[in-house]
């Protein structure tokens, strides 16, 4: 049998973790990375909602369009990786030991 007052605290837990969680989505929306390529030639800055919000792009690269384009790939591969790592180290926290996040 369950006790009903156990029952209620673990409904309000989660509820609080629920909304924890929210709190920490809306302030990843605002959590800025930079990915960079070839000692920061290119740069993006996005924010760990994968949300881009700058592209640098030095003149001296900007001969080679071949060169260019895979610096920009490299450059978003980073800031998406930052992006990740950022807001697993944020979100873990908030998570029950052994679960794994959704998104």
């Amino acid at each position: 049998m369950f006790n009903k007052g156990g029952m209620g605290n673990l409904m309000k837990q989660a509820q609080m973790m629920q909304e924890n969680m929210k709190r920490a989505q809306a302030e990843l929306a605002t959590v800025e990375v930079e990915g960079l390529a070839s000692n920061g030639l290119v740069k993006i800055l996005m924010t760990c909602r994968n949300e881009v919000k700058r592209v640098s792009i030095d003149d001296s690269v900007m001969d080679d369009k071949e060169t260019l384009e895979d610096l920009i790939v490299i450059a978003f591969k980073d800031a998406l990786s930052k992006a990740e790592k950022t807001s697993e180290q944020r979100m873990a926290g908030l998570m029950p030991a052994g679960m794994k996040l959704p998104f």
